[in-house]
């Protein structure tokens, strides 16, 4: 793999309604869809070889969505559940806060087992033979991947990443 773009999904309902979504699915807002819609524009350029997409509701519609705009078949986006956003068990579908201790949440993901799985993704995304390829996932794994491949990105303390914005990592 010469090229690794990554893009968080598009806004979905509990993006909007301010709420944890974690491993819930949730659809796209219309904005969302919209979002991907130019999103998928953008990357015409990227000549991207492959969309590997978390498995959950919101980022796969998100790939799905920009894989018609440059003309990628739907159906060899491929799902890897190590893509799958952090699990915030009783969280899920509360309002967000930004000031809560994930760690100190009995049933939520552990920020230790969390980045395990990026670390996992990270290692399964370098055995990819292809020349540009385009992650399609969600916030708190996308960081925690950004972590591991961008030596000056801490998971922890740096603000959420942008809903349908193409990034490029490698």
């Amino acid at each position: 793999m010469k090229k690794l773009y990554f893009v968080r999904h598009g806004q979905s309902e509990m993006n909007l309604a301010g709420r944890f979504a974690g491993t819930l699915n949730t659809l796209l807002t219309p904005e969302g869809k919209k979002q991907a819609k130019i999103a998928g524009k953008k990357a015409k350029k990227l000549n991207i070889d492959l969309i590997i997409s978390s498995p959950l509701s919101r980022a796969h519609e998100t790939a799905k969505i920009i894989a018609k705009e440059i003309n990628y078949p739907e159906g060899k986006i491929e799902l890897n559940p190590l893509l799958a956003e952090r699990n915030y068990g009783v969280m899920e579908g509360q309002l967000f806060s930004p000031d809560i201790d994930m760690d100190g949440v009995a049933d939520i993901e552990a920020t230790d087992n969390l980045l395990t799985r990026a670390s996992e993704a990270v290692a399964s995304l370098q055995q990819i033979e292809a020349d540009s390829v385009l992650v399609v996932s969600h916030g708190s794994i996308g960081r925690a991947i950004r972590h591991h491949l961008l030596e000056d990105f801490p998971y922890r303390g740096v603000e959420r990443l942008p809903n349908a914005e193409i990034v490029r990592w490698i």
